[in-house]
């Protein structure tokens, strides 16, 4: 049985958000049992975005300067062109990916695993959808640099997947707001 049929995502767990007037900021921490130069590689290596995150790169994203980012499982190819703001390895990384602001923090953690943070802006009506699609797409990326890759799963194909629809609600439900892309039931 391979990796991906027994997979199932945990609870929604490790999200935030940070609000500053009509910002919405996503705020996704996830801890892993890697080196923060192995993490790092895996968040700016085209080669290993490919195998787990929502976009693909022309180029590695580890250094300043402009890269394009196309979009995986867009209805139509989406190719947004990007700049790497700050670069700092394997500490920091900054750019914008759709227009949204990106910040990729790694910490050292305990022994030699890092601490992820993510802050990514969001319109607000999207946040559980972006929570629950990086709840998923960390996943893959442990399974990756666990040497138990998943293959990636994101846009319409994590949609229909079992766990991104509870992600989805349950997210929802710890943000506040409304999942979308779900009818709303009446209340009686």
């Amino acid at each position: 049985m391979s990796h991906r049929a027994k997979y199932t995502p945990g609870p929604a767990a490790g999200a935030r958000i940070h609000k500053e007037a009509e910002k919405w900021t996503l705020v996704l921490v996830r801890d892993l049992r890697h080196p923060p130069a192995k993490v790092w590689e895996a968040i700016t290596d085209p080669e290993h975005l490919r195998e787990w995150a929502p976009f693909d790169s022309d180029r590695n994203l580890g250094a300043v300067g402009t890269a394009k980012l196309t979009t995986v499982g867009a209805p139509t190819p989406f190719v947004a062109e990007t700049q790497v703001k700050r670069a700092e390895a394997p500490k920091l990384l900054e750019y914008s990916w759709g227009g949204s602001d990106m910040r990729w923090e790694l910490e050292p953690l305990g022994g030699s695993g890092t601490r992820l943070t993510l802050w990514h802006n969001i319109h607000r009506g999207f946040i559980s959808m972006g929570a629950a699609g990086w709840h998923i797409c960390f996943d893959v990326l442990d399974g990756l640099l666990s040497g138990e890759p998943l293959g990636r799963i994101v846009g319409p194909e994590a949609m229909k997947f079992d766990g991104w629809q509870r992600l989805n609600v349950e997210y929802a439900k710890q943000f506040g707001v409304e999942p979308p892309g779900l009818p709303s039931t009446p209340r009686t």
